[in-house]
């Protein structure tokens, strides 16, 4: 019996959807057209494979459904034969067989569509959302969560941005090196905020998308790796915070699925191998002029080298804080910091911080925010405003493992309901 076509469509999407978009965009030029026909060939494989079963390919058969949906699509325009004939004799369009997308060549379609993406003609989160968009798939509102924006202003964002590559002929490759340092800073952080999807899912049950955060690894050895032989700090930097932080992904949830803290892990489960590989490039990215990916790198790495929780060096984790809070100032990074303090100082100090915060009203629609205030009114015994906190976190939050351990949190923090 064939496999379960719907559910090998759902993988295939998550697993390859950048590439498959990718491609398609160096085949037609065109972001629109290439997402669009992506969108209709996966409808039509949930179709076709439940009944033909699913392709020995099925990637290359995606790429080859939806080249001739998007053909379709040119033919529907206006200028049906010139767009044809000017993209056949130039062989823009071409036939697509399986093509070997692991042969670690550089640059690849994914790097270029990176690289196009982060054009200096277009503003820096206008960058970084069309990357996520078409590489990671995430959707609108999902990036939006990452700015902090209504979904609607990031639609129009989005429709901006493509429609500034199409009109001002922005060309997909990769730049030459003199042209690299103006697009590094949008490359490094789109790269870790399709890390950090996979690390944290906006919604859904998986708590860990570890396809995405291995699409990041890779993509962030592949630009360091293209200005070699000294790639700038925080590109290294990139790379092992990345391989910190995807070393624990083993310890983040108990064998029931449940989500546990990080004070709670069992060490022993985190990958010690990329540790081992992260640490000696967080010595190399602080040798050089430290940025905001330095410091966090940092940070991470004085987890990663305390044998238990109780041995972390919070204060030299919230001098770390201070000063990305100067590098990169943002109410996400004042947050953690909070946290920090809560960790050195006590819950109160860290709590008058987040309520200050909170006051601000940036992270009014952030459920880690009100997470954090709860644990924090919870350790100081306020149980009933820990309990309002938590609910409106549960308003709040998208991803079913966090969902589940806020709901256990606050059920931890209510007062047990009296029987009959």
């Amino acid at each position: 019996m064939a496999p379960d076509a719907a559910a090998a469509v759902d993988a295939l999407y998550r697993s390859d959807w950048g590439r498959i978009v990718a491609a398609l965009i160096r085949i037609v030029g065109d972001f629109d057209v290439a997402e669009e026909a992506a969108q209709e060939a996966f409808a039509a494989a949930v179709d076709q494979w439940r009944t033909s079963g699913v392709p020995d390919f099925p990637r290359a058969w995606i790429i080859q459904t939806a080249r001739h949906k998007a053909i379709d699509r040119i033919r529907r325009r206006a200028r049906l034969e010139e767009t044809l004939e000017s993209m056949g004799t130039s062989g823009l369009i071409r036939t697509i067989e399986e093509p070997d997308y692991d042969a670690g060549e550089i640059p690849d379609d994914r790097l270029r569509l990176i690289f196009t993406c982060c054009h200096p003609a277009l503003p820096l989160d206008a960058q970084v959302a069309l990357t996520l968009r078409t590489l990671g798939g995430l959707e609108t509102d999902e990036i939006a969560r990452a700015f902090l924006v209504p979904p609607v202003t990031m639609a129009q964002r989005l429709v901006r941005a493509k429609r500034k590559i199409r009109d001002a002929r922005i060309p997909y490759t990769v730049p030459d090196a003199n042209e690299m340092p103006a697009r590094l800073e949008a490359v490094l952080t789109v790269i870790y905020l399709v890390f950090n999807e996979g690390y944290a899912p906006t919604r859904g049950e998986p708590f860990v998308r570890t396809d995405l955060c291995a699409e990041a690894i890779r993509l962030g050895r592949l630009v360091r790796a293209l200005m070699a032989p000294q790639p700038p700090p925080e590109a290294t930097a990139l790379v092992a915070l990345m391989l910190l932080h995807d070393s624990r992904r083993e310890a983040r949830l108990d064998d029931a699925g449940n989500l546990v803290v990080l004070e709670e892990q069992d060490r022993r489960r985190w990958d010690r191998r990329q540790i081992a590989e992260a640490l000696p490039l967080v010595e190399e990215a602080l040798r050089g002029r430290v940025g905001p990916f330095a410091v966090q790198a940092a940070i991470a790495a004085l987890h990663c080298q305390a044998a238990r929780a109780d041995e972390t060096d919070w204060h030299q984790i919230v001098r770390l804080y201070d000063l990305l809070e100067r590098l990169q100032p943002s109410p996400i990074v004042s947050l953690n910091r909070a946290v920090a303090v809560a960790m050195v100082d006590g819950p109160r100090p860290a709590l008058a911080l987040i309520d200050a915060l909170a006051a601000g009203g940036d992270l009014e629609g952030y459920h880690l925010l009100h997470a954090a205030r709860a644990d924090l009114l919870r350790r100081i015994g306020s149980m009933a405003e820990a309990a309002e906190s938590y609910t409106r976190a549960l308003a709040l939050v998208t991803n079913d493992s966090e969902r589940r351990f806020l709901a256990r949190r606050l059920r931890e923090v209510q007062p047990p309901t009296s029987g009959r």
